[in-house]
């Protein structure tokens, strides 16, 4: 029976009230689950300002769904945090030290919370 880390990262949206997860990953490895986050923040901030599709899509890349933000700061924020080295190191000690990794960007027109986060799993048995 071999035991190995198992590393998941998602991406919700909150209201306050009521949250929806807008897309998830699993793998085995911390520096891939942040690279995951990295990527999707990106994602995100690069897509502002662009038309989001009404219906739902399936992303077979594993991509987060897109969203719409209102507030200007929030993908400016999400970029900062995905290529500033001292934000990236904090995160891969605290998936390290066995802590989630959370980032949280606020969109204070609607109301609506972003969060990245990322935690180290349960381990598979095998």
């Amino acid at each position: 029976m071999t035991r190995s880390a198992v590393y998941a990262a998602e991406v919700t949206l909150s209201d306050g009230q009521r949250f929806a997860s807008l897309g998830g990953v699993v793998v085995r490895n911390r520096r891939l689950v942040l690279l995951w986050l990295r990527r999707q923040a990106l994602r995100l901030a690069n897509g502002h300002g662009l038309p989001v599709v009404a219906e739902r899509i399936t992303l077979p890349t594993g991509d987060v769904c897109p969203v719409r933000f209102h507030g200007a700061d929030a993908p400016e924020e999400l970029r900062r945090w995905a290529t500033g080295s001292a934000h990236q190191g904090q995160a891969i000690r605290a998936l390290e030290a066995g802590f989630p990794a959370l980032f949280t960007v606020l969109d204070p027109a609607v109301g609506l919370s972003l969060t990245l986060a990322g935690w180290r799993g349960r381990p598979a048995d095998r």
